[in-house]
């Protein structure tokens, strides 16, 4: 579910290359400064044939607040049972201020116009992210 409740599929974008990116939690430091980035490349994405879809496990109205409060111009999508995550590989053990938990790891996907995962990026800064994306895309 998106942010507004509204059910989405990756077979709704058959024709676009698809930025599937992974983050941890809305309206968080990092989460935000990597989501902001996206949202002022989105001319520069949309020139390329890009659909942004953010997937994290919060809830659709915590999403909604998230695009709301940052003027978010792609879809955030909720995945509180981290099911889609686990399918991508991106859910798992993470460490943070020496205690260790389980949680997304911030990992995107580009995923080609024939559904095909063309591109992993999981080695970023948030703030380089979408620059990381356009420079893929025109290399």
């Amino acid at each position: 579910m998106n942010q507004n409740g509204e059910s989405v599929s990756l077979s709704q974008f058959q024709d676009k290359y698809v930025l599937v990116y992974f983050y941890p939690k809305a309206l968080t430091p990092g989460c935000t400064t990597q989501a902001c980035g996206l949202r002022d490349s989105k001319d520069e994405l949309d020139a390329l044939n890009v659909v942004v879809l953010g997937i994290s496990p919060d809830q659709p109205k915590k999403l909604a607040q998230f695009v709301e409060k940052k003027a978010l111009n792609f879809a955030l999508l909720s995945d509180p049972e981290h099911q889609v995550a686990d399918a991508f590989g991106v859910w798992g053990e993470k460490k943070f201020l020496g205690k260790t938990y389980d949680g997304i790891h911030r990992i995107s996907f580009l995923i080609d116009t024939s559904g095909k995962i063309v591109a992993v990026f999981d080695k970023f800064k948030t703030s380089q992210h979408h620059q990381l994306i356009v420079d893929f895309l025109k290399g």
